[in-house]
């Protein structure tokens, strides 16, 4: 036996009325949606059976909380991101080592739980973080190993120095060589020394000028 339900979901502006219909767009639900949108707020039609109907609500209001999650901070100023929804949006792949670490030089407050990123940084600078991110890996991916990625892009992007650049003052300082044998970059000492040994280089470096 069909049914119908319509509920309206409240929106505090544009940003997340944009972000709840892109994250409802991706569902896939037997039962049938349509959306109206008002000046502060949506109305949600759905129609089905009973169960199509309650599963579709469960997932509305999954979708509602995870887009006020990422759109505005909680009590300690944090947002909550799914870490898939941030490099599907940015359309990059990066590690999440990669990603912390880049936040952390930035000065921000970050951390993973599960799949899910808790971080300072509000969503669209995340994006385009993340975004800069998988640019500067895909300059530099063929020709490195793991490990140095780790400490040349999230470099590169937070001091904005291009990835080669970067390479080439782990190699000045001995941090790094090149490894005819694999035709890669690789780290001569642990991720740690090299990260702290080039930042004290570069922050020398800003000092001198």
């Amino acid at each position: 036996m069909r049914a119908k339900r319509v509920i309206t979901i409240h929106v505090r502006d544009e940003g997340e009325k944009e972000e709840f219909m892109k994250e409802l767009q991706r569902l896939r639900l037997p039962a049938f949606i349509y959306v109206h949108g008002k000046l502060d707020s949506l109305k949600v039609n759905v129609q089905g059976t009973k169960d199509e109907i309650r599963e579709a609500l469960t997932k509305i209001r999954e979708i509602q909380n995870r887009v006020r999650a990422k759109l505005y901070p909680d009590r300690r100023g944090m947002y909550h991101y799914s870490v898939d929804d941030l490099l599907r949006e940015a359309g990059a792949s990066i590690s999440t080592p990669i990603l912390l670490r880049a936040l952390e030089l930035l000065g921000e407050r970050a951390e993973v739980r599960g799949s899910e990123l808790i971080t300072s940084m509000p969503w669209k600078e995340a994006v385009e973080l993340v975004s800069r991110l998988g640019e500067a890996l895909s300059e530099i991916a063929l020709q490195t190993t793991k490990q140095i990625r780790e400490v040349v892009v999230p470099l590169s992007v937070a001091f904005d120095i291009p990835p080669e650049d970067v390479i080439d003052a782990l190699v000045d300082l001995g941090l790094a060589e090149w490894k005819e044998d694999k035709f890669k970059y690789e780290l001569v000492k642990n991720k740690e020394q090299a990260l702290e040994e080039l930042l004290k280089a570069l922050k020398g470096d800003d000092n001198e000028d």
